[in-house]
This record gives C-alpha cells, sequence and structure tokens, in this order.
C-alpha cells in the first residue's frame, strides 16, 4: 500500500469556514480551483472536500460544533497561517481575485531573492472569511 493516496501529496492543507458550501463556490470564481469531490451531511454542511488546483489539494469543511471557532473570525480576525500556490499568470490571477471580491492584501510585486536564489512575482489576498493566502510566479532560478 502506498502511504500517499493518488492525487494527494504528503501535506494537504484543511480550513474551515462558516458557510463551506459559499467558499468552496467563491474559490472556484476567485483562485481557479476545482472542487474534486464534496461530501455534504446536513443541508449546508461539508463534512469533507477536495478542491485541486493544478496538482495541489486543499479541503474544506463546515465549522460544526465538533469542530468549532475554526475560522479567522472565530480567532478575534485574524489568520494564523496563510496558503501559498503558484500560478502561471501572477497579475491575470490577481485581477481575477480582485474582481471576485478578494482583499488583496499585497499588489503584486517582483522580489529578487539573491544571485544564489530566485526571483519570484507574488500578491497577498484574503479570502471572503478571512484565510490568508500568497500566490507566486517563479520569474527566474539562479545559482
Amino acid at each position: 500500500m502506498k502511504p500517499v493516496p493518488e492525487g494527494f501529496s504528503r501535506i494537504s492543507p484543511g480550513l474551515f469556514y462558516e458557510d463551506a458550501p459559499k467558499a468552496i463556490d467563491w474559490l472556484e470564481k476567485a483562485f481557479g480551483f476545482q472542487t474534486r469531490l464534496k461530501v455534504e451531511g446536513a443541508p449546508g454542511i461539508i463534512v469533507h472536500s477536495e478542491l485541486v488546483y493544478g496538482e495541489a489539494v486543499i479541503l474544506v469543511n463546515s465549522v460544526t460544533p465538533k469542530f468549532p471557532n475554526r475560522t479567522p473570525g472565530a480567532a478575534g480576525g485574524t489568520s494564523a497561517c496563510y496558503l501559498m500556490v503558484y500560478v502561471d499568470d501572477v497579475d491575470a490571477h490577481c485581477a481575477r481575485a480582485k474582481a471576485a471580491g478578494a482583499r488583496i492584501t499585497q499588489e503584486p510585486k517582483t522580489t529578487d531573492y539573491g544571485e544564489d536564489y530566485w526571483t519570484d512575482r507574488g500578491y497577498g489576498a484574503e479570502d471572503l472569511e478571512g484565510h490568508s493566502w500568497w500566490f507566486a510566479q517563479r520569474m527566474s532560478s539562479k545559482g
């Protein structure tokens, strides 16, 4: 038996949302994810979902009594982590996210990390419930 199921990486982050069905639709529209699996419990409750972007997978679930207070809003309006996603065209991706209502926390900018590393262009965003995201495009590799 393989230690990692087919279609997953070793780390697949999970996010909780007060309104997970709405969040899934929004993540598709704003950030370009595609839903490959959505398991509903009670009406409007997502007990498990898998959204993909290229080979990346995230899990989106509803806040429930079993998993309460798991959103940035419940934590005082702040996200303790961020998700980083490499995209093909960071400027077009940012425009799409902005048009869908994402709060852009850092406009796209190019950062050169030095002659031994690489250059990326990236931007920061928050989704509709305050989770933090960073989208990057590799511009060059060095070293």
